[in-house]
């Protein structure tokens, strides 16, 4: 099990390895987000292989349409 702070809370998980897993588990894939890890951007194409470790700082901004 491991601890991620997401958009400043901490969130326990289990059996994930990298950011896509991470969105999966928290139903985010195919929305439009950004994803902040530890201070830094990571791009969409990145996202696979970016890998996820207990204690990382994870910021995640979900687009809203509108207008």
């Amino acid at each position: 099990m491991i601890t991620l702070h997401i958009n400043g809370q901490p969130r326990q998980f289990t059996g994930v390895m990298n950011l896509v897993e991470l969105l999966a588990s928290l139903e985010l894939v195919g929305k439009r987000i950004a994803v902040e890890k530890n201070g830094e951007i990571v791009p969409k194409s990145q996202h696979p292989t970016t890998p996820i470790s207990d204690g990382d700082q994870l910021e995640i901004v979900v687009a809203v349409g509108g207008g």
